[in-house]
């Protein structure tokens, strides 16, 4: 069965390609707009195997995401994909549970590679 993962971002051009991406190579995208959405998915009930999150977002941002989806889902890998390089911010999305973090733009090559180190059995 198709492993799914869950695509947070409020760029509607980085969530076409990125979902295009990901389905092309064999997995399941569920997508959502901003933190906020991404939480009410969460706490709705789905269980991603691997979540990706955008940083900078309305609503509520990356960051605040990541804490309030680490309460509901303590093991799932969550990977920050943002233009934010700052190690501050790193640092604490790290600290709350962020498995990795990537600089936009990544390459649809390296964004796979990322995703089979994090996914347990991709």
């Amino acid at each position: 069965m198709a492993k799914t993962i869950f695509l947070i971002d409020d760029s509607a051009v980085m969530l076409t390609s990125v979902k295009q991406n990901l389905e092309l190579a064999g997995y399941k995208v569920e997508t959502a707009r901003d933190g906020m959405e991404g939480l009410t998915r969460v706490k709705g009930g789905l269980k991603p195997d691997l979540i990706i999150t955008d940083i900078n977002m309305p609503k509520m941002n990356g960051i605040e995401f990541i804490k309030n989806a680490r309460a509901i889902l303590r093991f799932t890998p969550i990977l920050v994909l943002t233009t934010e390089s700052q190690s501050v911010k790193r640092d604490e999305a790290k600290k709350l549970g962020a498995t990795g973090w990537l600089v936009k733009p990544v390459g649809g090559n390296d964004l796979l590679k990322v995703i089979k180190q994090v996914m347990p059995g991709a």
